[in-house]
């Protein structure tokens, strides 16, 4: 029954969803589990649903569900942007943003019946946001930068008090 296998594509980019959103809940950030679990599952449902219409009208009415995934990842660059936070010289987000960009992909993956590459984008995802975080913080150890951002670390006589706008 096409229906049930509808359903499991939903089922697996919510999953897909879910572990990567899981990580990032981890990390303490804003999107977490439901967040990514919804923007993928949303995703792939847009995607199933524009080929169902597709093969329903098929030379009937000109349709490409590509546009469809079109709009989906412009959709979700709007709310992604929504995460970046920009504070006092600083860019707070962008990570979670990419991922929440790049987890409606996931979902359009699994909508258009590409499990497999699903999959592994899964674990490359998971990869980025966890191995590539240690090695990014260990590069910017070696240079003598802050792992919490991009300005040289404090002098012990800088300890405790606030730097004003004007050095950083």
């Amino acid at each position: 029954d096409p229906t049930f296998v509808i359903f499991g594509k939903l089922a697996l980019a919510a999953l897909l969803g879910m572990i990567i959103g899981t990580e990032r809940a981890t990390a303490g950030k804003g999107a977490g589990t439901r967040t990514f679990a919804l923007v993928a599952l949303g995703s792939c449902l847009v995607m199933v649903v524009g080929k169902e219409v597709d093969a329903q009208y098929l030379g009937i009415v000109n349709f490409d569900p590509m546009r469809i995934a079109s709009a989906v990842v412009q959709g979700i660059g709007l709310l992604a942007a929504g995460l970046i936070l920009f504070q006092k010289q600083e860019i707070h987000g962008m990570t979670t943003a990419a991922g929440l960009w790049v987890v409606a992909g996931l979902g359009i993956a699994v909508g258009a019946g590409m499990y497999m590459v699903a999959i592994f984008t899964t674990a490359l995802i998971v990869l980025v946001f966890t191995a590539v975080w240690f090695i990014e913080n260990r590069i910017k150890t070696w240079f003598r930068y802050d792992v919490q951002s991009v300005r040289p670390p404090m002098q012990n006589s800088e300890v405790g008090q606030n730097r004003s706008d004007d050095e950083v």
